[in-house]
């Protein structure tokens, strides 16, 4: 619900502070082992390839998610509450102070108490949300390896504040933003131990060193990033979970965005998740028309080593909606098939995801986008150091397919959702409504 509440703030433009229920703690699952809700989606790819039984994860199931809170990796909730953080609309500490914690009960009365304060300066949200906090945004988010779906809401949110951005600030800020955490799905740190390394002011003060951080913009503490970042005195505290920028995980951020002939107007991946081995690699296409195809086809064993699984018409307007395609992913690692199958699709993932999953394709498969035109067999170019993705088919063939393309009429039983479809825009600018 951030981006829902980011939005209202921006279109209501009134005194306001965000304030999240926190994250989750990770479970402990045996002695010495944690995990969370990914480890029991990838378990089921496990028991089904005979790698764990039944037991063992109805066990995992009762212990990997022990508390409230939002789950306990840098999913999409856990993404957005900490870019919210280091935009400025909500408080310092409020993207990793965990639900459980007395320090959360604090932080949200101590929001009530800012709220009475800006109403009082008349510091609203369209002061807050600027271009430099933007740029202040996408930077954590590359060192943080957030959600891929944090390239739907930002610019979501953006597009309510007045701001014409769109996917290319994305990569551009990525290629020089160094990625300095692997928090779960992407390692085996969780949002606690971001929490206890310093947090997201911990990561603007190291980002700060390579002048990634605009310290002169306001937030709803009534001060600026750098005075906020001055007052916590800021700093790494466990540089295992915050990398220094000297020690980076890679020079690049998190997140890549890609194009190609197959996303003419680009797609989106979680670099910092993927294996080495995919990071450049063709596939052979396995097309399916929709998540539970494609779900049926990995859980009994037809995806094999080599494959890259297309899952289309679930794009903003062909879902619609745009479903997250969890299920599909976890499935693909549980199984053994992390560093050797990708997965394409014009619909989006969980933050949850792992390995080679490129999503957001566009143009959707629903406006007639080539990703509409793949086959079964033909060959699919991923190489994500040069931001290519291709459809290995030549132009002639193409052009005969797209005059042959009838694309699937899919039952909708909700007018609002026939009304959304008939209206939104694509993914690479946020899935909003059309212009009129």
């Amino acid at each position: 619900c951030v981006p829902g509440m980011l939005m209202a703030m921006m279109r209501l433009n009134i005194p306001s502070v965000l304030v999240s229920g926190g994250p989750m703690l990770p479970g402990t699952l045996t002695p010495g082992k944690q995990g969370d809700l990914i480890t029991l989606f990838e378990g089921v790819g496990r028991v089904r390839n005979g790698q764990m039984s039944e037991e063992k994860l109805t066990q995992w199931e009762e212990r990997a998610c022990p508390g409230c809170g939002s789950c306990a990796g840098m999913f999409t909730a856990n993404s957005m509450n900490c870019l919210a953080e280091t935009i400025g609309v909500a408080l310092p500490g409020n993207g990793t102070i965990p639900a459980v914690h007395a320090a959360r009960v604090r932080l949200a009365k101590q929001a009530g108490m800012r709220v009475m304060d800006l109403v009082k300066r008349n510091i609203r949200p369209r002061d807050i949300v600027t271009r430099g906090a933007v740029e202040n945004a996408i930077a954590v988010d590359m060192a943080l390896g957030c959600s891929t779906n944090t390239t739907l809401h930002l610019p979501a949110i953006f597009h309510e504040a007045g701001l014409d951005i769109d996917l290319s600030v994305f990569d551009e800020v990525s290629r020089k933003s160094p990625n300095l955490c692997k928090l779960s799905p992407a390692g085996h740190h969780y949002m606690v131990d971001l929490e206890n390394a310093g947090g997201i002011p911990a990561v603007m003060s190291e980002l700060d060193k390579l002048n990634l951080i605009r310290k002169d913009c306001m937030t709803v503490t009534g001060k600026t990033v750098g005075e906020n970042l001055k007052d916590r005195n800021a700093r790494i505290l466990d540089t295992d979970v915050i990398h220094t920028i000297d020690n980076a995980y890679s020079k690049e951020g998190g997140i890549a965005i890609l194009r190609g002939s197959l996303a003419p107007d680009g797609a989106v991946v979680k670099q910092s998740a993927v294996a080495p081995e995919m990071m450049r690699r063709e596939v052979t296409a396995r097309v399916f028309e929709s998540e539970e195809d494609a779900m049926h086809a990995i859980l009994d064993g037809k995806i094999k080593p080599g494959d890259g699984v297309v899952v289309r018409y679930e794009g903003p307007k062909g879902g619609p909606g745009m479903r997250e395609m969890l299920s599909p992913t976890a499935a693909i690692t549980g199984m053994g098939l992390g560093k050797d199958v990708a997965l394409f699709t014009d619909g989006r993932f969980s933050g949850g995801t792992n390995g080679a999953a490129i999503g957001h394709i566009s143009p959707e498969a629903a406006n007639g986008g080539p990703i509409a035109l793949v086959r079964d067999g033909d060959r699919i170019l991923v190489d994500i150091p040069n931001r290519k993705l291709d459809l290995l088919v030549d132009e002639a063939e193409l052009a005969r397919r797209r005059a042959e393309l009838v694309p699937p009429q899919k039952e909708c039983p909700y007018p609002v959702l026939r009304r959304y479809a008939s209206m939104v825009s694509s993914a690479d600018s946020g899935a909003m409504y059309k212009k009129v």
